[in-house]
């Protein structure tokens, strides 16, 4: 497996655990007792997930001197 093939594969994991965190939020939200500090976490780890993806899209996307 080539390094392209490596971080699309990351990529994609990456994105699967964010809509996972996603879900997970959204459901202790709709459940109506959740616990406060438990959703903050999954928000952090939510928003370190996000910017995981975007240094991995930077990395299969080549810089482009205009």
């Amino acid at each position: 497996m080539d390094e392209t093939e490596a971080l699309k594969k990351k990529l994609s994991d990456l994105k699967a655990e964010h809509r996972q965190l996603d879900d997970e939020i959204s459901g202790l939200l709709k459940s109506g007792t959740f616990n406060q500090l438990k959703i903050q976490r999954l928000k952090k780890r939510k928003l370190s997930l996000k910017d995981e993806i975007l240094q991995v899209k930077s990395r299969l996307l080549p810089d482009i001197i205009a």
